[in-house]
């Protein structure tokens, strides 16, 4: 009985951590800019268009990447404080038989912007990027404050974890307001 235990034990750790390595090969870059009494976030996943993403949209199963886009302040003594947020979802929708993709983006629900295009690079990138997405009005900051930007992507359909355990990849990029 020790030696089945001790063998399910090795192999669920060895599960998880092939789960994180899988993960840890993801990056996401982000890049937080105050302009123009406004903050703006440039965020990319580069190897975020996989294989698996391809045959996905090959297929024809509409798929999406979401982002959690949150500006927080750094409280040193206590938990960081939430500034604003933002919930970015990027579908498309490929046609078999024209052979086009219908792309949309929406921002907290609002459809801000749709294509369609034959061009997988254009996909590739309207999916696994997004830039300068205005996040906040200056106005909400407090001078010479450390604060971040932290962005958890998603992609439906999902590729969970042999847990269960829904895949994400999070990156944060910290800045100090300096009016």
């Amino acid at each position: 009985m020790k030696t089945l235990l001790k063998q399910v034990s090795t192999i669920m750790t060895a599960v998880l951590l092939a789960g994180a390595i899988a993960h840890a090969a993801q990056t996401l870059r982000i890049i937080p800019i105050v302009r123009d009494n406004q903050v703006l976030v440039s965020f990319e996943i580069p190897d975020g268009y996989t294989p698996d993403v391809h045959d996905a949209i090959s297929s024809g199963l509409r798929t999406t990447f979401s982002y959690d886009v949150e500006l927080r302040m750094r409280n040193r003594i206590w938990v960081d404080v939430l500034v604003d947020k933002a919930l970015v979802s990027t579908t498309d929708r490929y046609d078999n038989l024209t052979r086009r993709h219908t792309l949309t983006r929406t921002v907290d629900g609002r459809e801000t912007d749709s294509i369609t295009t034959e061009s997988e690079a254009v996909v590739r990138q309207w999916l696994t990027s997004l830039d300068k997405l205005p996040i906040c009005r200056t106005t909400k900051l407090d001078p010479n404050r450390d604060y971040y930007v932290q962005v958890s992507a998603r992609m439906q359909p999902d590729k969970t974890s042999m847990l269960g355990l829904p895949s994400a990849i999070v990156g944060r990029s910290p800045f100090t307001f300096i009016p």
